[in-house]
């Protein structure tokens, strides 16, 4: 039997989702034998026999594992295919706007995998093998599925505004401070409609999620379901989201999961992104919330990576910056005259941060900072920076903190849907041309 890893990273959920992880094989091995030859076209770029089938025997193996059926092949198959066009998109425009993640920080997040499974870097290694996923594979997946990331939090995330006025109505519709406070751990199935469909093509979506629910409601497993007719990422894991609080989920959602029990099924949704079916998998109930934590106050420099600014140039100005830091330069004037980012004018002072407030590789790297020491240069998605810690003190936050909790479930529903859209753009600017059998080889945007 295979080892199961601990991946706590959403980064690493997604390798799971696509299959890739635990791609052992290729799938052609055995008594089949099969002539390599290319079953897609993106842009200036192709994807292989070879390629689709080591993804397709991975995601087979996974869904047995879970005890899930796969879909009959040609649906599967369509299914992967399309997964990894889309991902090919995203990694080819990373790589035209010099959207990289380094050894050394890639060395570092795969010690942090192996460290959570409790095991060094060669043992993470061995088990690898030994499961017979070679490393050298999965160090690259892990690069790609960093830049994807980072990707997202480039062009969409960091694009996302919450107004003070969005968070008022959000915790007056709401109700968080008497609410239902419940924690939910939901699958779900999405039927996507794509951008721009006739009322026909709506119609089709709106038809394929009621088959769907028709099969859920004739006792068909849910995680069957989702692998044949979910149009989401996850799935080939069953459509199992994390954890979330109630005040993350749109009212309408919280609204049908409220008086529901676990194991129960909703019926279909429509939002403006296409037709969902909720399972209720579990729901909890958090212990007191902490009030009083500890909260740091910060200033940064910040070079972005950009369409005009390659990684390696930013990483060469960040360090230019540090060296005139090292030599006495003042911060805060250095910050107002080339930090890229909205506090620069206040010679980057960014306040009081709470944990949380910020992605965890700034917040690793603000941790392990003395008062009034700086950062060597430091990578996130937002770009490169310094940073230095003004003073550190523990607040009671509860007011503030709910605050935030609306704002961040706010921030985090408007960059789902903006990234499904961004998404939806660029596969449609993008040349596409599938040579699958059975498929239209016209097939191309």
């Amino acid at each position: 039997m295979g080892t199961k890893f601990f991946l706590r990273s959403p980064v690493l959920v997604t390798l799971l989702t696509a299959g890739v992880i635990a791609a052992a094989q290729p799938a052609h091995s055995g008594n089949i034998e099969t002539i390599d030859h290319i079953v897609a076209v993106v842009n200036e770029n192709v994807i292989t026999r070879h390629e689709l089938d080591e993804v397709l025997s991975a995601t087979v193996k996974q869904l047995q594992k879970q005890g899930v059926q796969p879909p009959p092949p040609a649906i599967l198959e369509k299914q992967i295919l399309d997964r990894i066009i889309v991902n090919r998109v995203q990694l080819q425009l990373a790589k035209e706007t010099g959207l990289t993640v380094g050894d050394t920080e890639l060395d570092q997040t795969l010690r942090r995998i192996a460290q959570e499974n409790k095991m060094s870097l060669t043992e993470f290694t061995s088990a690898l093998e030994q499961d017979g996923v070679a490393f050298s594979k999965f160090r690259d997946e892990i690069r790609d599925e960093i830049i994807l990331v980072r990707l997202k939090e480039r062009e969409v995330s960091n694009r996302v505004s919450v107004s003070e006025g969005e968070v008022d109505n959000f915790l007056e519709t709401q109700e968080i401070s008497s609410g239902n406070n419940d924690e939910y751990h939901i699958a779900h199935i999405l039927v996507t409609i794509p951008q721009g469909a006739t009322p026909s093509q709506s119609e089709a979506r709106r038809l394929r999620a009621e088959a769907a629910l028709a099969l859920l409601t004739s006792g068909t497993e849910f995680a069957q379901v989702a692998a044949e007719y979910s149009d989401s990422p996850d799935a080939m894991t069953g459509g199992l989201l994390e954890w979330r609080p109630a005040a993350q989920l749109t009212k309408k959602f919280a609204e049908l999961l409220t008086p529901m029990k676990p194991g129960e099924i909703t019926p279909i949704v429509s939002s403006p992104g296409g037709f969902h079916i909720l399972k209720l998998v579990d729901r909890r109930t958090p212990q007191g919330a902490v009030t009083v934590i500890d909260q740091t106050h910060v200033r940064h420099i910040l070079v972005k990576v950009s369409e005009l600014t390659s990684e390696a140039d930013a990483r060469r100005r960040i360090a230019d910056l540090k060296e005139r830091l090292d030599h006495g330069g003042s911060f805060e004037e250095l910050a107002k005259l080339h930090s890229e980012d909205s506090a620069s004018s206040s010679g980057g002072d960014l306040g009081w941060v709470s944990p949380g407030d910020t992605v965890p590789e700034f917040e690793h790297a603000m941790n392990a900072l003395a008062p009034k020491q700086v950062s060597e240069p430091v990578q996130s998605p937002f770009g490169w920076h310094l940073i230095q810690v003004l003073a550190r003190r523990s607040q009671d936050v509860s007011q503030e903190r709910q605050r935030q909790t609306a704002r961040k479930s706010i921030r985090t529903r408007k960059a789902d849907e903006a990234f499904q859209e961004w998404l939806q753009q660029l596969r449609d600017r993008a040349y596409v041309e599938y040579r699958l059998e059975g498929q239209d080889q016209h097939a191309a945007e």
